[in-house]
């Protein structure tokens, strides 16, 4: 499986309530990474650091691994601070399949939520080449959904959630 940290480097991604998205990204990133060699699965990361990876190159990594599956991992924001819970997207069939099983199980796992799947066209999604999705895990321009953002156990729990529905698909 091809895990995706959003942003990174010179790409700071949203910026809300103290927290900064391309760090929040790498961390459950790691911990994505972590669980599914735990489950004896191959991985392979994007970016291990704070650095900048163009799109096209977070595309052609992921392109050079044979049948795998790409999940760029994301944190949202918005002007309307009202809106929070997580949020799955994907471009083909098989992504939006993958991007439904990672949305059940955010929605029932994690607290907030999640506001459920889309299509979207995002570079990572147009340039992979495999079941493809971009997962928000929240709105950190929400002032309750970022303090939970800010805690690592939470950040755990979104983790684990991407990983079952990783593993729900897989079956």
């Amino acid at each position: 499986m091809v895990i995706d940290a959003g942003h990174g480097g010179k790409d700071g991604g949203s910026a809300w309530n103290g927290l900064v998205e391309k760090k929040l990204c790498l961390d459950v990133a790691k911990r994505v990474e972590a669980a599914l060699k735990a489950k004896g699965l191959k991985t392979i990361m994007t970016r291990r650091s704070d650095t900048f990876v163009e799109l096209d190159q977070r595309a052609r990594t992921a392109n050079c691994v044979p049948a795998s599956i790409f999940v760029s991992i994301h944190f949202n924001g918005s002007r309307k601070t009202i809106i929070s819970g997580g949020e799955v997207y994907y471009r083909s069939s098989h992504g939006r399949l993958l991007a439904s099983a990672i949305s059940r199980s955010l929605k029932s796992r994690v607290p907030g939520g999640a506001r459920g799947i889309f299509h979207g066209n995002y570079k990572v999604l147009r340039a992979t080449r495999m079941p493809a999705v971009l997962v928000e895990c929240g709105y950190i321009s929400n002032k309750r959904e970022a303090l939970r953002c800010a805690d690592p156990a939470h950040r755990q729990k979104l983790a684990d959630a991407i990983v079952r529905g990783l593993l729900a698909v897989r079956k």
